[in-house]
């Protein structure tokens, strides 16, 4: 009897359908891979435009040169929203309202006129270095009886005297080395009056009345 040579061979029928289980196999893994490749791309992307916008909203600003938080607070208020004293989207879309409702440029930045139009001020925080001034030309009540005690007992109160040797010049007879390291400049004695008492508070309020030890008592 002649085998029929059509019909396939078992083991080629075994080794054909492995390797269609292998392919089936192959395929899947694939589709996971571009499944989890898709995810971790959906995700990345929404990443980073949150972050893009988180971004922008931290950097929306209050008012050219103003980032105070109690003027956001008086601007919430204003605008009815919750007073956080943070410039977040909420704000920024009242802002935007309300600059709608008044003929401004909607473009949710409470700018000068923004501001002027809800009454709310926009003061700049004071710089460190002219606090610093400031306070030091505005001495407190010990202090000025102090200054005024020492410049009475070293000059006489006259801003343009001069020792007898020439070194000691001014309301508080400032030496020119001390002058120039408290930040004057020039000749003490040619100094306006205000400035030699500013130098002379500052000089005071950092060393205490060493400085003049004959007439400190």
């Amino acid at each position: 009897m002649h085998r029929d040579l059509s019909s396939p061979v078992p083991w080629r029928r075994s080794q054909r359908a492995s390797q269609t289980r292998r392919a089936q196999r192959a395929r899947r893994r694939r589709n996971v891979l571009r499944g989890r490749a898709g995810v971790t791309l959906t995700v990345a992307v929404f990443s980073f435009a949150a972050a893009g916008a988180l971004a922008q909203d931290a950097a929306t600003p209050l008012a050219p040169g103003v980032q105070s938080t109690d003027t956001v607070r008086a601007l919430q208020q204003k605008l009815g929203v919750s007073a956080d004293g943070v410039y977040g989207p909420k704000t920024r879309a009242a802002v935007k309202r309300f600059q709608r409702a008044h003929g401004l440029a909607a473009d949710g930045v409470a700018g000068p006129q923004t501001l002027a139009a809800l009454g709310v001020g926009a003061t700049p925080p004071k710089a460190p270095e002219a606090a610093e001034k400031t306070s030091a030309a505005t001495p407190d009540g010990d202090a000025a009886a102090t200054l005024q005690r020492i410049a009475q007992c070293e000059s006489g109160g006259n801003p343009s005297a001069v020792s007898a040797d020439g070194t000691y010049r001014g309301k508080y007879q400032f030496d020119r080395e001390t002058w120039r390291a408290m930040g004057g400049s020039g000749d003490p004695a040619d100094a306006p009056e205000a400035e030699q008492d500013r130098i002379a508070a500052a000089l005071l309020a950092q060393r205490g009345t060493a400085p003049w030890p004959v007439c400190a008592g």
